[in-house]
C-alpha cells in the first residue's frame, strides 16, 4: 500500500534528500522558482499576525523571487527565507523543511511533486516538537498560563 511507503521515515529522508538536492541545482543556476508547502510545518520568525496565518491555505504557495530568493537559506534540513505577509506586508523569515515541500515549480510550471508533504504524522509531529521545546524553555512559563 502507498501509504507503508509515504509514511516510513527512510523515504522521507530520501525525498528531503532530493528537494534539497533539486533546490541546490536552481540556486547554482541563478533559477527562481516557488514552492507550495504544508503550513502545518512552517515556522515564521516571528510569528504572524493570527489573522494573517488564518488566510494561508493548508498548502500555501510561497514565490521565491527578488529580494525573497536573495535570502535563501539551506541547512541539513530546510530551506529559509524573508518574505512579507498580508496587506500591511508583515515581515518574517520562513523555515520550511524539506519533506514539506509538496510542490517545486519553475515559471509556471511544476518540477518536482512530493507525496511525503501530505502525511499528516510527519507534519503534526515537526509543530509538536518545536512547541515542546518552547514548553522547555524556563524563560516562557509565564507566557503558557
Amino acid at each position: 500500500m502507498i501509504n507503508n511507503i509515504i509514511e516510513n521515515t527512510e523515504y522521507k529522508d530520501l525525498v528531503s534528500s532530493q528537494i534539497k538536492d533539486t533546490i541546490s541545482f536552481l540556486l547554482e543556476q541563478n533559477q527562481e522558482f516557488a514552492i507550495t508547502a504544508n503550513i502545518d510545518a512552517v515556522k515564521f520568525n516571528p510569528e504572524l499576525p493570527s489573522a494573517t496565518f488564518e488566510q494561508l491555505s493548508k498548502f500555501s504557495l510561497f514565490i521565491l523571487a527578488n529580494y525573497t530568493y536573495s535570502t535563501i537559506k539551506l541547512d541539513d534540513d530546510s530551506i529559509y527565507f524573508e518574505a512579507g505577509f498580508g496587506s500591511e506586508n508583515f515581515g518574517s523569515t520562513v523555515k520550511v523543511p524539506f519533506f514539506a515541500i509538496f510542490q517545486i515549480v519553475v515559471e509556471e510550471s511544476i518540477l518536482f511533486v512530493n507525496s511525503v508533504a501530505t502525511v499528516d504524522k510527519f507534519n503534526k509531529d515537526a509543530k509538536e516538537k518545536s512547541f515542546n521545546v518552547f514548553k522547555n524553555n524556563p524563560n516562557n512559563k509565564d507566557l503558557l498560563k
